[in-house]
């Protein structure tokens, strides 16, 4: 088969980076090593993120610098977070600075040791390390990622507060018990009850705050439940969109500071805070970890999400959206 001739990156996909003799012609062809990659991205990035060593190594000996940065992070930062420690070998090999000081202090290298492989460039002694508490963050992360796993559907909804019991959640919503008859015909056949759907919510007890669940719709992610449960606290709720992906938000004491995020799959800015940047690192690809390490709630197994909740509810008929 022959490979296309193209004197730029038109056509090249997430698969593309991982194919060296189509990497290759298009530089060869004229197609600029240093811009115009996948997505906005510099197409070493977007290589160390999801391309294969021989590619990332071949692009490394043909950009202009290979420190270059892209919305404040250097390829080799981008293949840290995405866990390819093949391509960030392969980058620090072309010279590439594992402790430049970038995104609010998490260096390449400094984020490598919260990685499975902390010793990814050598000894990191005389380097600045993780703080005790980040060191307790990363432990947490991985101890609810294995006991949450990916315990969640698409078209779920998911509200995790902190510091507040199940009680106290059905008061604040002014909830009263759902029939069971009608959650057991709700979860049948959701499509059919939609109206009425979305206002049965299930209510779970965990360590550290509750859970408010919705197996079959966006209820639980509604701004009017959310700004209700966050009264003094925290709520991290969540949409499993089975259209656009997951939809998150973020409500403070009745006020939402974060709408429409991403959880567990975004690519954090470097202006974030330092300790939103390890969680966007620690959490990737785990939304619903994510929501319950941010809300601070300690789960020892998926139960409260993907099980039967301790108590269903119907919330009272309002407007939640604006």
């Amino acid at each position: 088969m022959a490979v296309a001739r193209e004197a730029d990156w038109s056509g090249i996909g997430w698969d593309s980076w991982k194919n060296l003799r189509l990497i290759r012609a298009r530089l060869d062809a004229g197609a600029d090593p240093n811009i115009g990659g996948f997505f906005h991205r510099r197409p070493l990035h977007a290589a160390a993120e999801c391309g294969s060593p021989d590619v990332v190594a071949e692009l490394a000996a043909r950009v202009d610098d290979v420190d270059a940065e892209h919305e404040g992070r250097t390829a080799l930062w981008a293949a840290v977070f995405a866990d390819r420690p093949d391509n960030a070998r392969v980058l620090a090999q072309a010279g590439a600075d594992p402790w430049r000081p970038m995104m609010n202090g998490w260096s390449p290298g400094r984020l490598s040791l919260a990685t499975p492989t902390p010793d990814l460039f050598g000894d990191p002694a005389g380097r600045p390390g993780l703080s005790d508490a980040e060191v307790a963050a990363v432990a947490e992360a991985r101890h609810l990622i294995a006991a949450v796993g990916d315990s969640y559907d698409d078209g779920m909804g998911l509200a995790c507060v902190a510091g507040i019991g199940a009680a106290e959640v059905v008061r604040r919503l002014e909830a009263v018990p759902a029939d069971a008859a009608e959650v057991e015909e709700i979860a049948e056949d959701p499509w059919s009850f939609m109206d009425e759907s979305l206002g049965v919510v299930g209510v779970t007890d965990v360590p550290g705050g509750c859970v408010v669940s919705q197996p079959w719709g966006y209820g639980p992610y509604m701004p009017g439940v959310t700004k209700l449960l966050s009264a003094g606290t925290v709520c991290y709720a969540m949409f499993a969109n089975p259209k656009s992906g997951n939809q998150g938000s973020v409500t403070r004491d009745g006020e939402i500071v974060d709408w429409d995020t991403h959880p567990g799959g975004g690519s954090p800015c470097p202006e974030r805070p330092a300790g939103e940047i390890l969680a966007e690192y620690l959490y990737h690809h785990n939304p619903v970890a994510y929501c319950c390490a941010g809300a601070g709630l300690r789960l020892d197994d998926a139960a409260p999400i993907a099980g039967e909740p301790d108590m269903w509810v119907r919330l009272p008929e309002r407007d939640y959206w604006s």
